[in-house]
């Protein structure tokens, strides 16, 4: 019975403390540079486009421990990506300011 008590403890702190990360998202901020630096001509929030939707990316990375440092480098290396059938280069955010990224990869998560 202890054993299923700590489980169910550490999984609330869990799912609060992705709560907690969410609603420290600063949506109208992550919006405006995404927005600066181009993204919603190929990605969309809900919907596919010339890349997967926010939404898709969440659900994929959702639960990697990894998944925020796979953004990071996504968003800031300038990877080459197919776009249909041709290899392109993704370009980065339009910021240096870490703290901006983290926002918008916290904003793409939250989806």
């Amino acid at each position: 019975m202890n054993l299923k008590k700590q489980a169910l403890t550490l999984f609330s702190l869990a799912l609060l403390g992705g709560l907690a990360h969410a609603a420290d998202v600063d949506e109208a901020a992550a919006e405006a540079i995404m927005k600066k630096s181009g993204c919603f001509k190929c990605h969309s929030i809900t919907r596919d486009k010339d890349g997967p939707a926010y939404k898709e990316i969440a659900k994929k990375l959702k639960g990697k421990p990894d998944a925020e440092q796979k953004l990071y480098t996504h968003l800031t290396t300038n990877p080459m990506v197919k776009v249909e059938g041709k290899e392109e280069k993704h370009e980065s955010l339009k910021t240096k300011d870490d703290a901006v990224i983290k926002n918008v990869i916290a904003f793409i998560l939250s989806r």
